[in-house]
């Protein structure tokens, strides 16, 4: 019997080869020159896709090897402990995952929870989008971005995070497994719920909630907040006139809640502007992408639609700007993200099955806060890139003839400054018209993507090809505002008792690291 002990290692498979059981442990065996026998288990640490040209496509697995006799498995991190918080009063502002993970730990722990949401629960929300979708009738409250979950809920559910937190980051995973995810989430390297699966989730979670004790009041959004004698945050007022005494308000509201900026600037609370990025989104049909990336192997069943990244720095507006896709959406669909009435922006998504005829992503320029000065109110103003943003979102808006309708624009005739007659086909609803985003952008903008493409076909050949289309602007990947907050405490240092989580507050970039930033805030209330 071989000396107990433990491995991990990297097996490749060909498309063609299966993963099973039986077939990792001799693969394990051999590659450790040891008898299969010797192998006690064998477990799935990671599954990537190896694309990368000049290499044969396959899949890389990181296996973890137990040898001579099975290794106990390590416990996942422990739940709070029991009544840590018992007394706590706890208001969360947004029902995302941020506010969904901050409340699961808080509950967990004994304080009395409530959520509120400006939203509609799921259900009722997939009635808002199917009214926005169908007639272009939008309503300010339920929609792409308001709601339970959050903007990820009909938008993706993207589970892929550079965040070096691997302990949370299967804390996370874990948990949206145990409320009916697939598993297949927790290995591999770009994991991806699915906009049909989400919802699902997302009620799962709630029913867990709920039994836990967790208030949540829909509809009823928090539009103001009071402090007591020493400064602390004492209740927070909704727009229904109802006012909940606490003793911590978390701010999880998202990067597109305005009013809450607007509110704790009024307030006094410590803002600053912070960089972010604005663009338009790129569609291609998805079997070009297929097979630019998977070359002779295009077509294989057993290869998903194929994702791609690409990145650029040139000259744009009196400086160097990085160019870059974001939230690459294979075989999805472009959605109408707008939040105001007359201002249009968009976003992408994709079910489980990634089966759309077309792929997607946004292609974005960075914007730093001195971009934003001739929209200030005054020196400083942290609110200058929210009025930046609505500025462009009207001119879109307009630009499309109104009713949400998007402006397309053929890449090749993007890069040679004319305007389309007629658009492309697309996956964005209501419709597309064929236009120019010539005046829907700002000059850096349009400088920086007519530089950048180019030189992003040079790494990816066929990337700039006349069935290429921009489809209408994407001003909403990030917040233009950081809600400030101390290190070590996590609260606001201008109002204790204020807690700014997540993407919203500018400590965050997706659903995974936004649910980490949830139950770090979770944490830190306690202390």
């Amino acid at each position: 019997m071989a000396r107990s002990r433990n491995e991990i290692i990297e097996i490749f498979l060909k498309l063609d080869e299966l993963e099973e059981p039986g077939d990792l442990i001799a693969r394990a065996a051999a590659r450790l020159a040891i008898r299969p026998e010797d192998v006690a288990a064998v477990r799935l640490i990671k599954r990537s896709l190896d694309a990368r040209k000049g290499r044969p496509l396959g899949w890389q697995l990181r296996v973890e090897v137990d040898i001579g006799s099975a290794r106990e498995q390590e416990a996942p991190r422990k739940s709070p402990p029991p009544h840590a918080a018992a007394g706590r009063r706890v208001v969360i502002a947004g029902s995302g995952p941020a506010g969904t993970f901050a409340a699961l730990w808080l509950a967990e722990a004994g304080a009395h929870v409530t959520v509120v949401e400006r939203g509609k629960a799921v259900q009722p929300r997939r009635h808002d989008l199917a009214q926005l979708v169908r007639r272009g009738e939008l309503d300010e409250d339920s929609n792409y971005c308001f709601g339970e979950g959050g903007a990820g809920t009909f938008s993706d559910g993207k589970l892929y995070t550079r965040v070096k937190d691997r302990e949370g980051v299967a804390e996370v995973l874990r948990i949206l497994v145990d409320h009916g995810a697939e598993p297949d989430i927790r290995v591999d390297s770009r994991p991806h719920v699915g906009s049909n699966k989400l919802p699902l989730i997302l009620q799962g979670l709630r029913a867990r909630l709920e039994g836990l004790g967790v208030e949540y009041r829909w509809s009823d959004a928090l539009e103001d907040f009071s402090v007591d004698a020493a400064g602390r945050i004492g209740a927070a007022r909704l727009r229904s006139g109802a006012e909940l005494s606490c003793d911590a308000l978390v701010l999880a509201t998202g990067h597109s809640a305005r009013a809450v900026y607007e509110l704790c600037d009024a307030r006094g609370v410590a803002l600053v502007a912070k960089p972010f990025a604005v663009g338009t989104r790129l569609e291609h049909p998805q079997p070009l992408i297929d097979r630019i990336q998977y070359g002779r192997d295009f077509g294989h069943p057993r290869l998903p639609a194929a994702f791609y990244h690409v990145t650029a720095n040139v000259p744009a507006g009196g400086r160097e700007r990085g160019v870059y896709s974001f939230c690459m959406c294979p075989g999805g669909w472009i959605v109408d993200s707008s939040t105001e009435p007359g201002r249009l922006a968009t976003n992408g998504m994709s079910l489980k099955r990634r089966d759309s005829p077309y792929a997607n992503a946004a292609m974005v320029v960075t914007v730093e806060p001195e971009d934003c000065a001739a929209f200030a109110r005054r020196p400083g103003d942290p609110l200058a890139g929210i009025a930046f943003q609505r500025h462009w979102e009207e001119r879109a808006y307009v630009a499309g003839g109104g009713g949400f309708v998007a402006v397309a624009q053929r890449l090749d005739d993007f890069l040679a400054a004319r305007a389309t007659t007629v658009a492309g086909r697309s996956s964005y609803r209501p419709r597309v018209t064929g236009g120019t985003l010539d005046g829907t952008l700002p000059p850096f903008v349009l400088e920086a993507l007519r530089r950048a493409v180019p030189a992003m076909d040079k790494t990816m050949r066929g990337f700039h090809t006349a069935e290429a289309q921009f489809v209408g602007i994407e001003t909403r990947t990030s917040a233009p505002v950081r809600i400030v907050r101390d290190d070590a405490t996590l609260a606001s240092p201008s109002h204790p008792g204020l807690y700014p989580a997540a993407e919203g507050a500018g400590y965050a970039g997706g659903i995974v690291s936004a649910a980490l930033d949830g139950l770090r805030v979770a944490r830190a209330i306690v202390g």
